[in-house]
């Protein structure tokens, strides 16, 4: 079996210390690499994962050029990019036709980093250009150890989103809501067709059942292999998929060609 890990995280070698340090203090979790490109490799090499998508956030305005500049400079050998941009950017329209240009291939967001809800009115000319450049929009899903009192990427949120914007292409990471299950079920599995989901680092927070029925609901076609790394053992994702009760064209679909059809490669 191949496998493209959608949902990765990589940082440069000088801040990867820094940034996995305070992550895996908030989240109580123990990280599956150190953090850096090289790090990240070799995780995909132990688990036979030949193809993964790093998904950078911008936590600032100030952060984003840098940000895409180094996602668009380490793509390659298997290593793909979406690029990021903060809402409250003065000149995000303007980095999200730079991003294009880079040849990145989308935009992730993550909404308790960035304090935005994803049905916001002040995001939707963001969204109008990544639909119209042919870019990906990528948001975190559900709950998070940054979350506090208030979950703002809700599946209900991207139900809105998908259904106002049925041009742009959105994958709700997480199963579409970490934590948030019937809500997933309630509002977004399976209701719209510009509607992706990945099983990101759910491993450990969702049973087999809910999984399958979930999965059947959205439609295998639909969801994407991803892992989180290094906030989780690509293993256990790989592992989660293989033992539901899918055919194998099912798993080839999740584990590699619905990303290779959504990028187009």
């Amino acid at each position: 079996m191949r496998y493209f890990d959608f949902h990765t995280h990589a940082f440069t070698d000088q801040l990867a210390p820094r940034a996995l340090s305070g992550l895996a203090e908030t989240s109580g979790i123990a990280p599956a690499t150190d953090g850096t490109l090289d790090g990240l490799r070799r995780k995909m090499a132990e688990n036979g994962i030949d193809r993964a998508m790093i998904l950078p956030v911008a936590t600032k305005p100030s952060q984003q050029t840098a940000i895409n500049n180094w996602a668009a400079e380490i793509m390659g050998g298997g290593i793909y990019c979406c690029g990021t941009v903060h809402p409250d950017a003065g000149d995000a329209l303007a980095e999200v036709e730079r991003i294009r240009s880079l040849g990145l291939y989308g935009v992730k967001f993550h909404s308790e980093y960035q304090l935005f809800r994803p049905d916001e009115e002040r995001m939707f000319p963001i969204y109008e250009k990544i639909a119209e450049l042919g870019l990906i929009a990528v948001f975190h899903g559900g709950w998070d150890p940054y979350s506090g009192d208030e979950v703002r990427a809700v599946p209900e949120s991207f139900a809105a989103v998908a259904g106002r914007f049925p041009q742009l292409r959105i994958v709700a990471a997480h199963l579409g809501g970490m934590k948030m299950w019937e809500d997933v079920e309630r509002y977004t599995a399976g209701r719209f067709d510009n509607l992706w989901f990945d099983v990101g680092v759910i491993s450990r927070y969702i049973s087999d059942g809910q999984l399958l029925r979930i999965i059947r609901m959205q439609g295998a076609d639909r969801v994407l292999f991803g892992s989180d790394c290094p906030w989780d053992e690509p293993a256990n994702e790989i592992a989660m998929i293989e033992r539901l009760e899918l055919t194998e064209e099912e798993r080839e679909m999740i584990f590699y060609r619905n990303a290779e059809k959504l990028l187009g490669i």
